[in-house]
């Protein structure tokens, strides 16, 4: 400031422009350095006035002899720059050992009152040393607060970027066990339903087993006590229902018995069934043919008829059943038809109906009366199996008005209709086929 310019001019030789060094003080009241008083001497005036000099300010001519040291002035001196021995060297100006009192903001270093007014700094912003360190400190606490806030932000970024990360982590997861958790719940329900339904096909495979076996035992009760009263017969009398069928069982007796070479008529034949190339054998179909649907044409049941008709005579012929009847896996039905037997709408084989003929159900023989009767199967010697037809003689006896079935490889009846009226119209064979059994006609002329 002011003050200290005013101290440093009080303080600086007017000659030599630097510290004062043993001042004097003339009489006109300034002051300089003992040793700059010859330089003020003009070259002249030595001449003229040996003894005297002017002052170096304000040109007053004084004889040497006035000039005085200024005690004073040596000691304010002293403290303005700082006494040497009691600074440190770091505290101190080297080039004019002056207390470093004063901050150049320019150049960045402190300085002394000198340096500034004199030197390199004059035009320099300078502070005093003590504002410049507080401005530093406060610098420092403002740069040490923004690095902090600055760490302290990025920090928070880094927490909050991770905190996603596991938010976005855990969702996954989430999501990842429920669609787990929803697919074992979804096979649980269908192994669980799967098994349900099996055990249901269980249950129904348990009860169609206990009824067959239900059946058969019946059967077997049925036969045990018709033949305990049949053993109660005299012989004669026992024998007589084999004699009665052992003509129908031998065609080489000399009677009106004949062997009928039947085909199958292929006008009658339902869309579903397949005749073979020879016409002797008949399937079920996979699809519906598509085939003419003339009014001979079974439309509704899968049936069809022979080709031969019979109006008279006695007649026999034979029909294989595939083997898949023993397991049942279809069901057919063999016999006779009159030739007016409805074509054309759903049918019983049952002789109000016009047809005589015997079916095997599910691997069970029935007479097809009305209501049906079921046929008896019996054990096979030295098998454990039971007996089963699969080769069927069908005998049609017409002005008997007879029709009956035998097994026709072991020679049994199996079922004989009571007497039937034909009244002169034609007899056809009848056969009906349904799923996985096939029917093949053939000719036996063995005797039993």
């Amino acid at each position: 400031g002011k003050a200290s310019q005013l101290l440093l001019r009080e303080l600086t030789c007017s000659v030599c422009l630097d510290d004062f060094k043993d001042p004097a003080s003339l009489a006109c009241g300034h002051h300089c350095c003992q040793a700059c008083i010859p330089q003020c001497i003009p070259p002249l005036l030595p001449v003229l006035h040996p003894t005297n000099f002017p002052c170096p300010e304000c040109r007053e001519t004084f004889s040497q002899r006035n000039s005085k040291p200024s005690r004073q002035r040596r000691n304010i001196g002293e403290r303005g720059r700082g006494h040497p021995s009691s600074s440190s060297p770091g505290h101190v100006c080297e080039k004019h050992q002056r207390a470093l009192d004063v901050f150049c903001e320019e150049d960045q270093t402190s300085i002394c009152v000198v340096c500034h007014l004199s030197g390199n700094h004059r035009e320099h912003t300078v502070l005093p040393i003590e504002k410049a360190a507080e401005d530093y400190k406060e610098q420092e606490r403002l740069r040490l607060f923004t690095q902090i806030l600055s760490l302290t932000c990025a920090f928070s970024v880094c927490i909050s970027s991770f905190q996603k990360q596991l938010e976005t982590e855990k969702q996954k997861i989430v999501s990842e066990f429920q669609q787990l958790r929803q697919f074992l719940e979804e096979q649980e329900q269908l192994r669980l339903a799967q098994l349900e339904e099996l055990n249901q096909e269980i249950e129904k495979g348990r009860a169609e087993y206990v009824v067959k076996i239900s059946e058969e035992l019946s059967s077997f009760s049925s036969l045990i006590s018709e033949m305990e009263q049949k053993s109660q017969q005299p012989a004669s009398e026992f024998l007589q229902p084999l004699m009665n069928h052992r003509p129908w069982l031998c065609p080489s007796r000399s009677d009106s018995l004949s062997a009928a070479n039947v085909t199958l008529d292929p006008d009658t034949a339902h869309p579903r069934l397949i005749l073979s190339a020879d016409r002797k054998g008949v399937s079920w179909g996979v699809t519906q043919q598509d085939l003419p649907n003339n009014p001979e044409r079974f439309d509704s049941w899968p049936c069809v008829l022979g080709c031969e008709g019979f109006s008279s005579g006695s007649h026999y012929w034979e029909v294989e059943f595939g083997a898949q009847v023993e397991i049942g896996r279809g069901m057919c039905d063999v016999g006779v038809a009159r030739e007016s037997v409805n074509r054309k709408a759903e049918i019983d084989s049952i002789p109000e109906e016009g047809i005589w003929a015997v079916g095997c159900r599910r691997g069970t023989y029935w007479a097809l009366t009305s209501p049906a009767q079921r046929i008896p199967l019996y054990p096979i010697r030295g098998h454990r199996n039971i007996w089963a037809p699969r080769r069927i003689r069908v005998y049609l006896d017409y002005e008997g008005g007879q029709v009956a079935f035998f097994d026709a490889g072991r020679g049994m009846s199996i079922a004989t209709f009571p007497p039937a009226s034909f009244a002169g119209e034609t007899i056809r064979p009848f056969f009906r086929v349904h799923g996985l059994v096939p029917l093949t006609l053939g000719i036996e002329t063995s005797c039993y």
